[in-house]
């Protein structure tokens, strides 16, 4: 008789639930996935935040590590060497962005710091409207980021940041505009939130 170990022991009949838990490794769930993973995110900015939370993206930092006389300064303020927490938001370009964003939503609570930026995005409790605009502003401004400083890397010149603002906020305000069509309990004056937080 044949049977198919999975976590809970020897059966005769096999499942691809048990197989897939028996062969990953498990580990405790990370508090910061509820800032990247969240409904309505969009999937390529959720992919880049995840790098980012796990340092896994290729900042200049990790890259002098296998090559050794490699340039670690940051590509768009030129002030300080590139690491994941000074471009998110340490960077005096990016730091532009992420208070343009979010200062109207956090007002004394605003901060430019990695560590508490990601405790805000991934903590629950607060309005739903606002942890909803507080994450995609984060995922927005962590995706434009990357990828302009990709873009400078690579040989391009770098965006006026009143450009790059408009451009994350534009991305911002159109997924605001799906969240309002879709009618979600507590979510229908999204879009009015956004734009009262921008004047402040």
């Amino acid at each position: 008789m044949c049977l198919w170990r999975g976590k809970s022991g020897y059966k005769p009949k096999f499942t691809t639930k048990e197989t897939w838990l028996n062969l990953r490794p498990t580990s405790m769930q990370q508090v910061w996935t509820r800032g990247v993973w969240f409904p309505m995110a969009t999937p390529r900015f959720a992919f880049i935040v995840w790098l980012a939370m796990q340092n896994r993206l290729s900042t200049m930092d990790r890259i002098s590590v296998w090559d050794r006389g490699v340039d670690t300064t940051c590509v768009l303020c030129k002030l300080e060497a590139e690491s994941r927490d000074h471009l998110f938001f340490k960077c005096v370009y990016s730091a532009q962005l992420w208070k343009s964003l979010v200062k109207g939503m956090l007002g004394n609570t605003y901060s430019e710091d990695w560590g508490l930026i990601v405790q805000k995005v991934s903590n629950g409790g607060c309005d739903k409207k606002l942890l909803f605009c507080l994450r995609y502003a984060f995922h927005a401004a962590v995706y434009g980021i990357w990828r302009e400083r990709n873009k400078v890397r690579h040989g391009e010149s770098v965006l006026p940041v009143e450009t790059i603002i408009k451009l994350t906020d534009k991305k911002v305000r159109n997924k605001l505009s799906l969240v309002k069509m879709k009618r979600k309990k507590g979510m229908e004056d999204i879009l009015s939130y956004w734009f009262q937080t921008r004047s402040s």
